[in-house]
């Protein structure tokens, strides 16, 4: 078939339509180019290679080492205790990914690493020490004021909670409001060393941390019950902070100025003007998470527990695949939209969003028909009881609907970020949320969903988020290749009803099994979830593969490039 098509440059060009195939080695060779750029010395880029095998196995063993503190939470301690201990952690973790993920990632890593590269170091030291001095003043008054009130903040965390339940939550809110000093310090501190590429410090951090609230649930648990694990909180932010004090004192080499302030630094405001869009985005995403918390205060017990370890599964797969190729393509991206590259843009762009399709798409299906096994596996025990695993399975059902699309949103806001455009993922971002909130309240007020509920409106958020993006991205740079992201996107879910159809028979037959053997509980979740997951995954590519559909090669040379074996040059 001859067709002309257009570069994105505006010249026709004739020939045959590309084939997938051609676009994947395309896009391979411009990731390994990129990966070899003139920018990065053989030696920086050996140490990248070593640092990424590192962080690849760091991080795998801090989420193992997370599920297990999730694990511990359910079965040491009952759905009182644990409704009370994920309320009073909002306020933590929405600290956190305001700073660290706002703040750090948007202002501070850029500007810092921008002195580094021009051999500024002292300079840049004197904009990181403003940032990091006043950052350290707000917090320990934060910290000061939330202990305090700690009686008159649990109300706002979670209104409908009866008495005796809003007392706990006030005495964990106290306990744990000085992790957020030291975790948002430690969160800075792990960014500069990165901006030195220096990356074992910020990777063992969260491993002490996880240790840490662990330590808290299985040493101080059975004396102080859930105030132990809050404890332990606190004791691995504390450790964390150290950690990175550490490697960063053998690198700042006496730069770093305590109590050194200069609001008037023209690097400083930088920080600040670049923070805007990040902390903007960033606070509707956090109230959100914040708001619906407060409204699932008023819902029955437990169910805050169920939302936060359903939300947990859905984020497993999407933390592991969809955000590996959105760092991977992002500055492939970056390098494209810079150069005016556009039809190269639009062809990597297209098909990271069908890569990340096709992996998210099966596994959302995959959640859905395994949910009530890989629950009660993970969590069942104890004091975490079967009503509980049919809860959260519950909520898992509605947060996977949106799986593919909040996978999607990974890649998407950082195509409008290699266009110089900041601002419209941001304000997406806070129309989808407001979607979100008024969708909880419907919901909560007119409906029997519960904590289906909830996570339906989380599930829709994520789509509109995804389509507006695409819609708007599509005008901006003319095009993104839609026809072949919706074709890929319908085979893909023509592959995974087949392979959700293959583990439905699995499930009877080994159900049947089971019987006959007089296997229940743990035994038989563990039989279904692999003799699913073994019969599955095969059918899911072999339906792939007899729809020809090409993300299959892009999937194997993935794993090629990940584990295959590398000459020695």
């Amino acid at each position: 078939m001859q067709r002309k098509y257009n570069d994105g440059d505006g010249m026709k060009i004739d020939g045959k339509m590309p084939s997938l195939k051609k676009d994947i080695e395309i896009m391979m060779v411009n990731i390994s180019s990129l990966e070899r750029g003139s920018t990065m010395s053989e030696q920086n880029t050996m140490r990248a290679a070593r640092a990424a095998g590192m962080i690849s196995f760091m991080f795998l063993l801090s989420r193992i080492l997370g599920f297990i503190r999730e694990n511990l939470s359910g079965r040491l301690f009952n759905r009182f205790e644990t409704d009370a201990f994920f309320a009073a952690f909002i306020i933590p973790d929405t600290m956190y990914y305001l700073l660290v993920g706002g703040a750090l990632s948007a202002a501070f890593i850029p500007i810092f690493t921008e002195y580094l590269a021009k051999g500024e170091e002292e300079e840049g030291w004197k904009v990181a020490g403003t940032f990091i001095n006043i950052t350290v003043l707000l917090l320990a008054l934060f910290t000061v004021l939330g202990v305090i009130f700690a009686d008159w903040v649990a109300p706002l965390e979670a209104p409908y909670f009866p008495a005796d339940k809003m007392k706990l939550l006030a005495n964990l809110t106290r306990i744990m409001f000085p992790a957020v000093c030291f975790t948002a310090l430690a969160g800075l501190m792990g960014g500069a060393l990165n901006s030195y590429q220096h990356f074992l410090g910020p990777a063992l951090g969260p491993i002490f941390y996880n240790i840490a609230i662990i330590t808290g649930a299985f040493w101080l648990g059975p004396r102080l019950g859930i105030g132990g694990m809050a404890v332990g909180v606190v004791a691995g932010a504390i450790g964390n902070f150290l950690i990175q004090l550490a490697f960063l004192s053998k690198l700042g080499r006496g730069l770093y100025r305590f109590g050194y302030i200069d609001l008037k630094n023209p690097g400083f405001r930088r920080m600040l003007i670049l923070m805007i869009p990040a902390l903007i985005g960033l606070s509707a995403t956090q109230a959100n998470i914040a708001i619906t918390n407060v409204m699932a205060s008023a819902l029955p017990e437990g169910s805050i527990t169920a939302l936060r370890f359903a939300n947990r599964l859905i984020q497993l797969p999407i933390g592991i695949f969809a955000s590996g190729v959105a760092m991977a393509f992002f500055p492939l991206l970056s390098r494209l939209a810079a150069q005016k590259e556009m039809g190269q843009f639009k062809t990597n762009l297209s098909l990271a969003l069908r890569f990340i399709f096709f992996i998210m798409i099966p596994s959302a299906f995959g959640l859905i028909i395994l949910r009530y096994p890989i629950i009660k596996i993970l969590f069942e025990g104890q004091k975490f009881t079967s009503h509980d695993t049919m809860m959260t399975a519950y909520a898992l059902l509605f947060y996977s609907i949106g799986l593919f699309a909040h996978a999607g949103i990974l890649m998407l806001p950082r195509a409008f970020y290699a266009l110089k455009d900041t601002w419209t993922p941001v304000l997406v971002s806070v129309l989808s949320v407001s979607l979100s909130i008024a969708l909880n309240w419907l919901f909560l007020h007119y409906t029997q969903l519960g904590v289906g509920g909830f996570a339906l409106s989380f599930s829709i958020m994520g789509m509109v988020n995804l389509f507006l993006l695409m819609i708007i991205l599509r005008k901006k740079i003319n095009g993104i290749d839609g026809q072949a992201i919706v074709l890929s996107f319908l085979k893909t879910l023509g592959a995974s009803l087949g392979m959700t159809g293959a583990i439905y028979l699995v499930q009877r037959i080994v159900s049947d099994l089971a019987g006959r053997l007089v296997l229940s509980g743990h035994w038989k979740a563990a039989l279904e979830v692999a003799c699913g997951m073994a019969v599955g995954i095969p059918v899911f590519f072999l339906a792939a593969w007899l729809l020809k559909m090409d993300e299959i090669a892009l999937t194997i040379r993935t794993f090629k490039r990940k584990f295959g074996s590398k000459r020695v040059s």
